[in-house]
């Protein structure tokens, strides 16, 4: 079977090791990779080399927030790495976005090179309602997230990550063309782990999603490759 762009597996292993054993069992099945904290901070720029070199898509998931200057800088660097998306949090505020954006298109330019995608991160899909309550937002989650997603774009943000449950309401208020990643994204029958706000891969793309990020149910599966190619037989035509 075919791989499918819209799915983004999560290498989120301890050692490059690892993660280089699960990308070798995935095959051709996949073809876009998340790296996060976890993999980035122990194997550094070399995992990122390997996906490239192996003919693959990363998505840099480092959710960076600092300064609008420091963050312009880093995400500028990190932009020189290949990578095919990038991240940081929305609740930095519209000038650090701003600042990133035009940073990072500014050195494409004048390395002759296609930027990487920008997103902005809105509300954790680990976050349910408790957890979200103790941040004091007059917001709930729901308008937090559209509130959030309609600055990243004003911004100059490519898109966002954010819940499947909100991708509805994210696609209305931000158009046709705005990237939606969803983590949170769980096949019929797996567990949901740490994830709160979730939906099913077909539930996710229809609500407007344009990828859907998977872990565990296709890393921590029997049978990886059989896990990924399932997905992407349950996404086909969707």
């Amino acid at each position: 079977m075919e791989c499918d762009d819209r799915l983004i597996v999560a290498l989120d292993f301890p050692t490059s090791e690892e993660a280089k054993e699960c990308m070798r069992e995935l095959g051709e099945s996949v073809s876009y990779y998340k790296v996060g904290m976890e993999l980035y901070y122990a194997a550094g720029n070399e995992i990122i080399s390997f996906l490239k070199q192996e003919g693959k898509k990363v998505f840099l998931d480092l959710k960076l927030q600092d300064i609008p200057n420091t963050v312009a800088h880093a995400m500028t660097v990190l932009s020189f790495l290949g990578t095919d998306m990038l991240n940081l949090h929305a609740i930095g505020g519209r000038k650090m976005m701003f600042e990133a954006a035009a940073a990072v298109r500014e050195a494409s330019v004048k390395e002759g090179k296609n930027p990487p995608k920008l997103l902005a991160v809105t509300v954790l899909t680990s976050m349910d309602k408790t957890q979200f309550d103790d941040l004091n937002y007059k917001n709930t989650i729901a308008e937090q997230v559209i509130a959030l997603a309609s600055l990243a774009k004003e911004a100059g943000m490519d898109g966002v990550v954010a819940s499947p449950k909100e991708a509805a309401a994210i696609r209305k208020a931000c158009g046709k063309d705005f990237l939606i990643v969803t983590p949170g994204v769980r096949p019929v029958g797996a567990a949901l782990d740490d994830q709160s706000r979730v939906a099913t891969p077909v539930a996710a793309l229809k609500n407007g999603a344009t990828h859907i990020v998977v872990g565990r149910p296709v890393t921590k599966a029997e049978n990886r490759r059989a896990a990924a190619e399932a997905i992407a037989s349950e996404i086909k035509g969707v």
